[in-house]
């Protein structure tokens, strides 16, 4: 709060990027983790809020007769344009905007003041909700063929590495130390992803020193040792992701690529994906796009395409592509590098599992492959996203780049994904919003020393919980696209630009509604009626099973074969409606000289009756299914489907008839 120079400021208009005459008057308030902005309209009060850690960018511009521009730039492409009256309050408010939102160390973040308000059991609950151990059990390993080794167990061989790794059988300490000393940083090759079908693997580790002639026994050894662990393949690839003149400037500066003649049965392919500034520049010009204010189609489709922005996701998807057919069409292992091994390294690995591997399709399943490869192996999250004051050099889009990849598949494969595009939104919403604690830090051991898990709360389970939302209407489990190995295409007509990312803060814009949008409406629609069938149904069945009880309880002994009688004071059995359809004159009469038993009484309703005595009938409701056109009430009578608090006791609350 310290940072606050003005807390409030009056009389703000909110400016719509698309149509300028429509700006909304309010107050602006600034708190230590949000920037709030309130309408006046009494009615609504409508509020929008700014993460701070959200904020990428603000732009005080000169001042005007209408009053001082302030231009708030977000990480999750969302532009917001504030026009305050008084320079003197803009100022204010850029300077502690400008402080805000460039936190200079961890305590500062939002995670480490966001309160869920749960226990301490339900939050150690919740980060042990994903177990990469029972995922590499999943995948067969360890076997006979790989073993889990402790070798860096204290962070002590490689401090960006997980403590507990996968490798081959025949690689011991010594050959892992000695090749972690011949590998940038100390990454050496490592089990990424195992194919059970085949015994080929996906390893992953940082570029040789190799230099123009450097060579290590150990590091020969140690590939060596992943070739053999496959023994169905005489070869194995090197894949190294960065462009070859990239990896020759690299090997000039003493590291760089292996060499083949030191290395048997090994096949070299280069990839060529660009670097972080490369793409940081490249996502930056692609934005600049989209905030143009009534582009022409052709200065749309040139800047897109000037940008490059699908040039390098289609690269991304080849190098992915490559990987998967080597494991599943030739059954070789591959070991993939780049530079340090955690940017392309980890997007290569997790679009080839991705494409081999169904499981990684499902919900849970994308949940454990950014747990497996993104965050265990030690992606610069911190630098990557701009969490810390740093180095603005360090930003890069990287999982943006595989997020949108798996939004390409999906555009490719609509049925092959348990999850939609909703789902992969939210999660690179919350890379940056860093609310949650699984994004936080750079590796596994600045986790641990900043204590994320005892501080912290993770995203997964509130994404588990909440899965009704992401779940894709399209998918069938046993579809053909969802079994087995995925193929797309890779024509540049098959990539499209990703205006549910991107553009998706537009307001100003007419309401757009994709198709799987509508089906997920239509899902939610008819798993309502299935839920409102099911609960009038066995509604009935009790009703029944009722009425048949009391029949035998009716008759006396004294009174076999006379007409029954009905009771106004037993309020504990009611008949099915569909029985009694005609007037009380249709009822079995009792004679003056039966005397009405209310032990042996039965309770007579008609189908009105029923609907406006029973409150579990006749409630209800404004749900609404999430969908502005597209109504949650039933088609026959406007009435809102029951909740699941309503399964009460269907006789409680009725009232009595008796007939006369």
């Amino acid at each position: 709060m310290e940072h606050i120079r003005t807390p409030k400021v009056e009389n703000v208009r909110l400016i719509d990027r698309v149509s300028t005459r429509k700006a909304a008057v309010g107050t602006l308030y600034l708190t230590a983790t949000h920037t709030i902005f309130v309408e006046n309209v009494s009615d609504t009060r409508k509020e929008s809020w700014i993460l701070h850690s959200q904020v990428c960018g603000v732009e005080k511009q000169s001042t005007t007769a209408t009053g001082c521009p302030l231009v708030i730039r977000c990480k999750n492409f969302q532009v917001i344009q504030f026009i305050l009256p008084q320079e003197r309050d803009c100022h204010d408010v850029y300077i502690s905007l400008m402080r805000l939102s460039r936190p200079e160390k961890y305590e500062e973040l939002y995670c480490f003041s966001f309160n869920p308000k749960v226990d301490k059991e339900e939050r150690e609950q919740a980060w042990n909700f994903l177990d990469l151990k029972a995922e590499y059990s999943r995948m067969g390993v360890p076997n006979y063929l790989w073993q889990v080794t402790n070798v860096n167990r204290d962070y002590g061989v490689c401090d960006t590495y997980p403590s507990e790794l996968y490798v081959p059988k025949s690689a011991t300490p010594p050959i892992i130390v000695g090749s972690s000393k011949f590998r940038s940083r100390g990454r050496f090759p490592t089990l990424s992803y195992y194919c059970q079908d085949n015994n080929a693997s996906i390893c992953r580790s940082s570029q040789p020193l190799s230099g123009f002639s450097a060579r290590c026994l150990e590091d020969e050894q140690m590939l060596q040792a992943i070739m053999k662990a496959n023994p169905g393949s005489e070869f194995m690839y090197v894949v190294d992701t960065r462009p070859k003149l990239n990896a020759m400037a690299n090997r000039a500066a003493g590291k760089g690529y292996e060499n083949e003649d030191n290395y048997s049965n090994i096949k070299f392919q280069f990839i060529g994906i660009e670097n972080i500034h490369v793409m940081r520049n490249s996502l930056q010009k692609m934005l600049e796009v989209c905030e143009l204010k009534s582009p022409s189609m052709g200065d749309f489709l040139w800047g897109l395409e000037n940008s490059g922005w699908l040039k390098h996701i289609k690269a991304v998807l080849e190098a992915g592509i490559f990987i998967a057919k080597a494991v599943s069409e030739e059954a070789a292992s591959v070991l993939v590098h780049c530079s340090d091994g955690w940017d392309r390294t980890a997007q290569a690995c997790s679009v080839a599992s991705l494409l081999l591997d169904p499981y990684y399709r499902t919900l849970k399943g994308f949940m454990v492959l950014i747990e497996r490869d993104w965050i265990s192996f030690g992606h610069k999250f911190s630098h990557r996203y701009n969490h810390l004051d740093g180095d603005p050099k360090e930003v890069s889009p990287v999982i943006d780049q595989f997020i949108e990849c798996v939004w390409q598949l999906m555009e490719q494969f609509p049925c092959a994904f348990e999850y939609n595009e909703r789902f992969l939104i939210h999660i690179h919403n919350h890379i940056y919003s860093c609310q949650y604690g699984n994004f936080m830090c750079n590796s596994q051991k600045e986790r641990r020393d900043v204590r994320i898990r005892e501080r912290t709360h993770s995203l997964w389970t509130h994404l588990w919980r909440n899965r009704a939302d992401f779940m894709n209407p399209l998918y069938r489990a046993d579809h053909s696209q969802t079994q087995g190995v995925l193929r797309p295409v890779t024509a540049p007509y098959c990539f499209k630009f990703w205006r549910g990312m991107y553009n998706r803060f537009e307001k100003g814009m007419h309401p757009r509604q994709s198709a799987v949008d509508f089906l997920m409406a239509v899902k939610e629609e008819t798993q309502q009626l299935e839920e409102e069938l099911a609960t009038h149904e066995e509604k009935i069945a009790k009703l029944e099973k009722q009425q048949v009880k009391n029949n035998k309880v009716m008759l006396q002994p004294a009174d076999k074969g006379k007409h029954l009688c009905v009771s106004p004071s037993d309020t504990s059995v009611a008949n099915t409606p569909q029985d009694y359809t005609g007037n009380a004159g249709n009822f079995p009469s009792r004679s003056p000289s039966q005397q009405l038993d209310p032990e042996t009484s039965t309770l007579l309703l008609t189908r009105d009756t029923l609907k406006t005595s029973d409150p579990d009938l006749s409630t209800n409701s404004d749900q609404e299914s999430g969908v502005a056109d597209l109504s949650s009430r039933s088609p026959s009578g406007g009435d809102s489907l029951p909740s699941e608090d309503s399964a009460k006791d269907p006789d409680s609350d009725e009232a009595t008839y008796s007939a006369a």
